[in-house]
């Protein structure tokens, strides 16, 4: 069985959108196998994902720059990813009361700088 994903790419990562591509975003209903990860999804639209910074799954954060947990993060049918590039910034103050997944908490727990770091792209 498949099931849609509603995803979006910002910034300089529409273009993996393909005809979807609208210059600054894209959206796609993105048809993958049923249990499929966001590392399948990422597969799929042939999108490295060192070259994503924030993502949101349904809008809760799921993975920051050089902090991605939610790569084996099953999918269900109808769910809205966001995938934003690394340019594309999110100020830090934000993301200590962002709602996430369990993956990233439990990976920013583990961090000593609880993924708040100071980097240029």
């Amino acid at each position: 069985m498949s099931m849609i994903i509603d995803t979006w790419l910002y910034g300089e990562l529409s273009h993996y959108g393909g005809q979807a591509d609208q210059g600054s975003f894209a959206n796609l209903q993105v048809t993958i196998a049923e249990g499929s990860s966001v590392r399948d999804l990422l597969a799929k639209l042939d999108l490295p994902t060192n070259e994503r910074g924030i993502t949101f799954i349904n809008g809760n954060l799921s993975a920051l720059p050089e902090v991605q947990p939610d790569m084996d993060h099953i999918l269900m049918n109808g769910d809205r990813v966001a995938f934003f590039h690394l340019r594309s910034m999110w100020p830090s103050q934000y993301r200590l009361g962002a709602a996430m997944i369990d993956e990233l908490s439990t990976a920013l727990k583990a961090n000593t700088d609880q993924g708040l770091r100071h980097t240029t792209v």
